[in-house]
């Protein structure tokens, strides 16, 4: 993880292109599992959340019986704050730039946020995640979260390109999240918040496309994958309300 967040950082100074990414592991990342463990953080959510019909952990394979191995400890805890540094970049971008698209995913990614948090519940491990917006325990994190905010404060065209790399790479860290673990809940959440992010990504990329008049070029996924992704409208469980959250609504150069 630090090889790619290093490099992202260095190429955010000279190029508008996002160009690097987050996928490692979290004690590489120097995680360590140490914090409060109380679930979803109310200190960074949207005053204007709608409540998700149904509870996050709902619907749930039984817990199997065990202690979890280090990788899937590391993973869970990871990808709480990756969701959360997802989340935070949007509800900033969003003060910034108006755009529907940026409010309306950052309220996803708050649930993807709590369904981590459920299964750290769940297995009785502690929880790292900073409850202030935009404060994160993993130093990286916090650099990475810091060069997103002022590259997305650019142009608007630079905050979606922002949101589309965020979801390549948050496609790429629960794939190899995925694969360390047997327990059929954790691969459960797993998949439902990659399928989630696969939709994010088509209504970035479609909304720059759209608005913007600007073709989003891939960086991390396989030519193969990303095609799949964008290449129809109608995709199984595509997100068809954050894509067209991106068609409308008002572009203003400059914060409210």
């Amino acid at each position: 993880m630090f090889k790619r967040i290093f490099t992202l950082i260095l190429a955010l100074v000279v190029t508008s292109i996002l160009a690097a990414g987050m996928v490692s592991t979290a004690q590489a990342a120097g995680i360590n599992g140490q914090g409060n463990g109380n679930g979803g953080q109310a200190g960074y959510r949207q005053p204007a959340r709608t409540p998700p019909a149904y509870p996050p952990g709902a619907g749930l394979p039984t817990a199997a019986p065990g202690e979890l191995t280090q990788a899937e400890i590391d993973g869970l805890l990871f990808m709480r704050e990756e969701e959360k540094l997802a989340h935070d970049v949007y509800a900033s971008l969003y003060q910034t730039w108006n755009l529907p698209v940026f409010i309306n995913i950052s309220k996803s990614e708050q649930s993807h946020f709590d369904a981590i948090g459920v299964l750290i519940q769940r297995y009785g491990l502690t929880d790292s995640a900073s409850s202030q917006a935009g404060v994160f325990t993993n130093p990286d994190l916090q650099a990475l979260y810091n060069d997103l905010i002022a590259q997305g404060e650019r142009s608007v065209a630079d905050a979606l390109k922002v949101g589309a790399a965020i979801e390549e790479i948050d496609i790429l860290d629960l794939q190899s999240r995925l694969v360390q673990t047997q327990r059929a809940d954790i691969q459960q959440v797993y998949n439902n918040l990659e399928q989630g992010s696969r939709n994010h990504l088509y209504a970035f990329v479609r909304t720059l496309e759209t608005q913007i008049g600007e073709e989003y070029s891939r960086q991390f996924l396989s030519p193969a994958e990303y095609a799949d992704i964008v290449s129809s409208q109608t995709g199984q469980g595509r997100d068809t309300a954050a894509v067209r959250a991106g068609q409308g609504g008002s572009v203003r150069a400059g914060r409210p």
